[in-house]
């Protein structure tokens, strides 16, 4: 009984909420507009650098198409900024921090070329 009423006291300590790095940070600017048919905007910004806007509408495959960006203080002390565009090709980052691909070596280029060759010869491999 002993062990049950323990681990109970250890669960609640775990759980209870822990006190918070710094001072609050206050809150600079928070516009929203939403016309309920699929169209809105907002933009955010704190006193500590971090900012988030966005603009949305509805798109023909029914998804939201929307661009923003975000921006924040890394621990550095550097900035991060990110724009982005979602909408029916997908969510597409930008931002110097992204990792970008190396370039395709040459004997991948010569394949890729040779494939087109086929194709255009009218080359058909089957699956």
């Amino acid at each position: 009984m002993k062990l049950v009423l323990l681990v109970c006291l250890a669960a609640v300590a775990a759980a209870a909420p822990r006190p918070q790095d710094g001072p609050p940070v206050a809150i600079l600017r928070d516009d929203r507009h939403d016309d309920g048919n699929g169209n809105f905007n907002y933009a955010f910004e704190s006193e500590d650098g971090t900012s988030v806007s966005a603009a949305g509408a509805p798109g023909a495959a029914g998804q939201s198409n929307i661009q923003g960006s975000f921006r924040f203080t890394l621990p550095d002390g550097t900035i991060a900024e990110v724009s982005y565009t979602a909408d029916e090709e997908g969510f597409k980052p930008q931002s110097d921090l992204l990792p970008i691909a190396p370039p395709l070596p040459a004997h991948a280029l010569e394949q890729i070329q040779f494939a087109e060759q086929q194709r255009a010869a009218g080359v058909i491999f089957e699956k």
